[in-house]
């Protein structure tokens, strides 16, 4: 099986395996939640899943719902409260604790908000993710007020971090978070503590925080290339 197939069989199993009727639920960014969001909208079409409320992570999210008809709140809503029933969402790296880098998509402060709401939280990816430690392929995206810029960059290079500006693709200029903020990619020549990195870089002012989670994951779904889909519990 290629990516996308993976990504798929990926989706429909957190659905099929975790959501039921009148659940309140944290819609991750990226492409394997998008395949969950539709097989969610699917089921909804055949009566099998129902009152369902949905809390974007991102406008791509939100605009997914859209598209599909499927209702969602904010997380601020009365008939949310500010507590979810289930999160998922997808990873840029997990570590064998479950430690994630996540914010590849640039939605990573909401992402770590509605996690934080959620009872359960189950992270969906392929087995290409998984890795000894983190930083070990991707960068860590940590968000920054734009008045603060230069200031950040001098502290998280006072800890060994190297950090650049994610510059936008499509137009000129950087990356504008859906706060208004903008994003760091850093990286480490050498591994480190999550937790204790995570609380460091969050301290430095000017931070809004990083992509670094250290949040407890409870649900771990991931596909690999011959069509199995493993899914590992910690609750």
């Amino acid at each position: 099986m290629d990516k996308s197939e993976i990504k798929k069989k990926v989706g429909i199993e957190v659905v099929n395996a975790m959501v039921k009727d009148g659940m309140k639920i944290g819609f991750g960014t990226g492409s394997t939640t998008v395949h969950a969001i539709r097989w969610i909208h699917e089921r909804r079409k055949q009566g099998e899943l129902k009152n369902i409320l949905a809390v974007p992570t991102s406008f791509q999210t939100e605009m997914e719902c859209q598209y599909l008809q499927i209702p969602f709140r904010a997380l601020n809503d009365p008939e949310i409260d500010g507590t979810l029933d289930l999160t998922f969402d997808g990873a840029d790296e997990i570590d064998p604790d479950w430690h994630l880098i996540k914010g590849g998509g640039g939605a990573l402060v909401v992402e770590k908000i509605i996690a934080s709401c959620s009872a359960e939280y189950a992270i969906i990816a392929d087995n290409s993710k998984l890795v000894k430690y983190l930083g070990e392929t991707f960068p860590i995206p940590v968000e920054v007020f734009p008045c603060a810029l230069l200031p950040v960059q001098r502290a998280l290079k006072a800890i060994g971090a190297s950090p650049t500006i994610r510059m936008a693709e499509k137009i000129a200029g950087p990356v504008i978070t859906k706060q208004g903020n903008l994003l760091l990619d850093i990286s480490f020549k050498e591994s480190f503590h999550p937790i204790q990195m995570e609380e460091k870089i969050k301290n430095i002012p000017g931070v809004v925080d990083s992509g670094i989670f250290t949040l407890k994951v409870t649900d771990l779904f991931i596909g690999y290339p011959d069509g199995r889909v493993e899914h590992l519990s910690k609750k």
